[in-house]
């Protein structure tokens, strides 16, 4: 139950920081998009910049995970090909339909009741890409 409420609070307090920083706004990733506004870039920028700043300082301390393990993140072999397809293919998903996964929740939060149709299709290819990691190098192996 503890692990739920922390997810819970977490999720509530960045549905509210996406709708008041526009990040869940079809005109800022159109803008985007565009090239037109250093908006998104800004918060999409500080966000990689934070997240390296505090994985590696709760390396350095020694913090570990809730379960009591120590924070580690895998490495990703580069594969330029498929990082390629798979980054082209999900560009043009959040080009095209406006959101990204993460916003797809506050948005429906926000009561726009067509996003049900958008976390279906991020849903399917979820399950999709699961399937296809399942045959080892997936299809650009």
């Amino acid at each position: 139950m503890k692990r739920f409420l922390s997810f819970f609070t977490i999720g509530i307090f960045l549905g509210i920081l996406f709708i008041k920083s526009e990040v869940i706004s079809w005109y800022r990733i159109y803008e985007m998009f565009r090239f037109e506004s250093f908006h998104m870039y800004g918060i999409i920028g500080t966000a990689v910049i934070s997240g390296i700043l505090i994985i590696a300082y709760l390396k350095r301390r020694g913090i570990k995970t809730i379960d009591g393990n120590p924070i580690s993140l895998p490495e990703t072999p580069l594969n330029w090909k498929r990082h390629l397809l798979a980054g082209t293919i999900f560009g043009l998903g959040w080009a095209l339909v406006g959101a990204c996964p993460g916003p797809i929740f506050a948005l429906l939060g926000a009561g726009k009741g067509i996003f049900v149709v958008v976390l279906s299709g991020a849903l399917l290819g979820a399950i999709a890409y699961g399937k296809v990691e399942k045959r080892d190098k997936g299809i650009c192996g």
